[in-house]
């Protein structure tokens, strides 16, 4: 597989990853109509490396940082995906009050062509860039020409549903459907995160969980899920998680993942998993009791087990 680069300072971009062709976007999710659009410009110029530009953070989270999370992939996790896709150049650009001030000229002018020297661009057609988004894919096309850059202009993916996107696929996750979820990305969508410390009340009722913050993640349908688990090294593991704040014990505290690993024994705290989330169970419910509670879990885990068991 190809090994992607990853480049944050575009002031200072070597030699070696100049002349590219390259997908413009935010690229969040890294789904199918991200990767048509990838898989469009480089068979514009297969010629030249294939590169991304994109930006970090999203600008939704400059502009708007009330908003509650909700980013599909973080920086990281985008790199990888795009990596998959055979992308050789990974230019993120950090997305700060300064680079939102530069207009529409100078985005392709001083970033696109001077800092990146890129050969080729391409984007879809609501792509829109600069200052106050004050560019368009005609302004694009008309600088990208006078600078003697090919464009790619690349139609929306669609289906009977209508274009690919990710705002289509964060509202699937919020209402549940993390399968059909998965079918748009081209891959099951899941939350990497470090595990951290809890109250160890999993334990006392024996399933004991690796607890995850979703940190910048979305925050999908609150329930129990069924999910795979991509441990340090790569060795995966099935199991059943909870996305939600708890309301059985109503501790107060803000929504985390918990994740039940079957048939494992081990210290996880302090490492990285991906928790990949197949099947919404069942939505979040408070229970009578501890001991209701646990009897359900018991009832979840094994309806887990009998959906990810690989067919025979």
């Amino acid at each position: 597989m190809t090994h992607a680069r990853l480049y944050k300072d575009w002031h200072s971009i070597p030699p070696s990853a100049r002349g590219c062709a390259a997908a413009l976007g935010n690229f969040d999710g890294v789904h199918l109509g991200h990767a048509h659009l990838i898989r469009s410009v480089h068979a514009a110029r297969p010629d030249l490396p294939r590169a991304v530009v994109t930006f970090e953070p999203h600008p939704r989270e400059l502009f708007r940082p009330q908003d509650p999370p909700f980013r599909l992939t973080l920086s990281e996790e985008r790199l990888a995906a795009l990596e998959a896709l055979g992308v050789e150049h990974v230019f993120e650009i950090p997305f700060d009050r300064a680079f939102s001030n530069l207009s529409a000229e100078q985005f392709v002018q001083d970033v696109l062509h001077d800092a990146l020297g890129l050969l080729h661009v391409g984007c879809g057609p609501d792509f829109a860039f600069g200052h106050r988004r004050g560019g368009d894919i005609n302004f694009l096309a008309e600088r990208t020409q006078a600078l003697d850059i090919g464009l790619t202009q690349v139609p929306a993916l669609a289906d009977a549903g209508g274009p690919f996107s990710s705002t289509r696929i964060r509202r699937l996750l919020q209402d549940g459907y993390p399968e059909r979820a998965a079918e748009e990305l081209g891959r099951p969508w899941f939350i990497r995160g470090e595990v951290q410390h809890g109250d160890k009340r999993g334990r006392l009722l024996g399933f004991p969980t690796a607890n995850i913050a979703l940190g910048r993640h979305l925050e999908p349908a609150r329930g129990v899920y069924a999910v795979t688990i991509r441990l340090p090294g790569g060795h995966t593991r099935m199991g059943v998680a909870n996305v939600g704040r708890r309301p059985t014990i109503d501790d107060g505290q803000e929504s985390r993942l918990e994740v039940h690993l079957f048939d494992f024994e081990g210290d996880l705290y302090g490492q990285q998993l991906s928790v990949a989330l197949h099947r919404l169970l069942r939505p979040e419910m408070r229970f009578a009791s501890l001991d209701e509670l646990k009897a359900q879990i018991a009832l979840d885990a094994l309806q887990a087990r009998q959906l990810l068991a690989p067919a025979p």
